[in-house]
């Protein structure tokens, strides 16, 4: 790997130019040098410290005469003889390494823990974890610390890849008229994609919604076209017989009066004596989404306006957009759809359990009360009659049609109504378990409901939770740094896009990443009291990227060539789309560090520049504005 540094040296020459990607200009018969304006100064090795073992040997790495050099974690939590933890550097042996940058004139970098992947917290099941989380962000605080220490700042590059994402439903995928549909990791993945949902409360998965897969849902009642109201008043507003105003799309019971969407029913054909049912396709979910956005939208605008309750409104479905800044914010995404969809189905099935179980309980109770008394009534006749008169009390009770064969028992009559007593106050307890377990298993699939999140909504807001605190720690170990005179460079978070299959790893997805933490990251220190405009730049210094050109170069693997095209003109045009997604990161004013890699776009194989394909050449072309954007002198 070679990374941009803080120096400056001679131009390189044409020995860069031997390389595969410059091959076509570099001959005997071109005199040109192949300038292309960086000197070696410009670039730096990567090492990593569990391979690389002790002081020593990265000091024989210095030889070369580079002037940068990434110094990164294999290891995590304890660490091991091959992979490195910062805190198997002690005192002494930082001082070491700080002295040896200062003997040789060169610039550490450092790169934490590669085993971490991004900051929301997820573990391989899809879960997400605040302890995940809390390790996660220690690993990131040990490399700041070890930054403060041996680099005196610098940029410490951290591994995005916040969760597993579909490519060819991705928003850039969609939404880029340039470049719309240019990626796809397989065939048919439009049709079998899936996403996760995760309940707020625990970050734990709920379900996987897959687009290929339908859910079955109720019909509702509503004043739409096809329904007898529709006919009736001609799919125009009418006035129901409470005097509430029916709109078209509204909820109605069965005599066509207005229903609240948590009262609504299903809709029941008389022809077939049967309440309706559908399977919901993926696009019956997203306008179900759309709708369930516009409800949303609606009751927060109430919430805030005062036309509704804070109570009512914590007690609704949309809860968890309490924190919204503006309705644009809220949104309800298919996939969030489809888990509302099954759960309100199964809170409607709990619902009619629940009231089939306890249908008739108020008279159950009103008959064991009216048997007590009888009890009574009958326990004191019998102990006033005398022995000899108490025969006529008893009485034969016919329970079953086995009477035919077996003689009745004769008993008196307190004993019989003890055990009808018995039997009915058992019935009762069975169907106060019953029912009340029914209703608390809607209650709970309700309760489910408000904390229904897609898990790239939820793991991105602990994502900017976890950058932002670290770039505090990232400005707090600065400002030590500048107390005692050492400070070589501010320290700062660089996000690294990784791979493709994860999110973070498109520049896009970067330039979200960054620019959201810095909000938050700025949003926590002004309630710390520190000023808007101060905490802004405090934000933009202490969160950058990392620039990786190999992993760029992967994206390669799922480009969708156009098949009137040769490979050659294919290539090209996924070259261009690089090139431009390398000006819009540094254009974006988030770009702090690069790793200069190369591979041939399918893994990260960790190619000299100029020995796979990636456009190194024409990365090196921009590299002035680049500098320009890193403030490299």
């Amino acid at each position: 790997m070679v990374e941009f540094g803080s120096g400056y040296s001679m131009p390189m020459d044409r020995e860069y130019g031997q390389h595969n990607a410059l091959r076509a200009e570099a001959s005997p018969a071109n005199n040109s040098t192949n300038d292309v304006k960086v000197g070696i100064g410009e670039f730096g090795i990567s090492l990593g410290l569990g391979p690389v073992q002790n002081v020593p040997a990265i000091g024989a790495k210095l030889r070369a005469g580079i002037k940068t050099m990434e110094l990164g974690f294999m290891g995590a939590g304890k660490g091991g003889g091959q992979g490195h933890t910062p805190e198997m550097y002690g005192q002494k042996q930082r001082q070491a390494l700080a002295e040896m940058r200062t003997a040789n004139r060169v610039d550490f970098t450092t790169h934490s823990s590669v085993g971490v992947w991004g900051l929301a917290g997820q573990d391989q099941q899809g879960n997400f974890s605040k302890s995940a989380k809390s390790a996660s962000l220690s690993e990131i605080k040990r490399a700041i610390e070890f930054a403060s220490d041996v680099a005196a700042g610098g940029p410490v590059v951290v591994h995005t890849g916040e969760f597993r994402r579909p490519i060819v439903d991705a928003e850039w995928n969609s939404e880029d008229e340039k470049w719309r549909g240019k990626f796809k990791m397989y065939d048919d993945e439009a049709e079998r994609t899936s996403y996760h949902i995760v309940d707020t409360r625990t970050g734990h998965l709920i379900q996987e919604a897959r687009k290929n897969r339908k859910v079955s849902k109720p019909v509702w009642n509503r004043y739409e076209e096809g329904t007898e109201e529709w006919k009736k008043f001609g799919g125009k507003s009418y006035t129901d017989d409470t005097g509430k105003k029916v709109q078209p799309g509204s909820y109605i019971d069965f005599q066509g009066n207005y229903v609240p969407i948590e009262n609504r029913m299903p809709r029941f054909d008389k022809s077939k004596g049967t309440f309706i049912t559908k399977q919901m396709d993926w696009n019956d979910l997203q306008k179900e989404a759309e709708e369930m956005t516009s409800r949303a939208r609606e009751m927060w605008k109430q919430w805030k306006s005062g036309e509704l309750t804070q109570k009512d409104f914590e007690s609704s479905n949309w809860v968890r957009f309490k924190e919204a800044k503006n309705e644009n914010e809220i949104k309800i995404k298919p996939e969030e759809a489809y888990v509302i969809s099954t759960l309100e189905t199964n809170a409607a099935n709990s619902r009619g359990w629940a009231l089939h179980y306890g249908a008739g309980y108020e008279d159950d109770i009103e008959k064991i009360s009216k048997m007590k008394k009888a009890l009574e009534f009958y326990e004191k006749l019998e102990s006033d009659l005398p022995e000899d008169e108490k025969w006529k009390l008893k009485v034969k009770m016919r329970e079953s049609g086995m009477d035919m064969f077996v003689p009745t028992e004769e008993k008196m009559p307190s004993e019989w109504i003890k055990k009808e007593l018995k039997q009915r106050e058992q019935h009762l307890k069975q169907t106060q378990e019953a029912s009340s377990s029914q209703w608390a298993q809607s209650a709970e699939a309700a309760e489910t409901i408000r904390h229904v999140q897609s898990a790239d909504t939820y793991a991105l807001k602990e994502s900017y939770d976890s950058y932002a605190q670290s770039g505090i720690v990232a400005m707090q170990q600065t400002d030590k740094l500048q107390k005692e005179g050492k400070l070589k460079k501010p320290i700062a978070i660089a996000m690294e896009n990784l791979y493709p299959e994860s999110f973070g790893a498109h520049p896009e997805e970067l330039i979200t990443l960054i620019q959201n933490s810095r909000e938050r990251m700025q949003e926590m220190l002004v309630k710390r009291g520190m000023a808007e405009e101060e905490a802004k730049k405090k934000a933009e210094t202490h969160i950058t990227a990392t620039l990786d050109t190999g992993h760029l170069n992967m994206w390669r693997k799922y480009w969708t060539g156009d098949p009137k095209k040769s490979l050659k003109d294919n290539d090209e045009e996924f070259n261009k789309w690089m090139m431009e997604k390398v000006v819009k990161l540094s254009d974006s004013g988030v770009l702090g560090h690069i790793h200069l890699v190369d591979n041939y776009g399918y893994q990260d194989d960790h190619l000299a520049p100029g020995e796979g394909n990636t456009p190194v050449k024409e990365i090196n072309k921009k590299l002035d504005k680049i500098m320009e954007a890193l403030d490299i002198k």
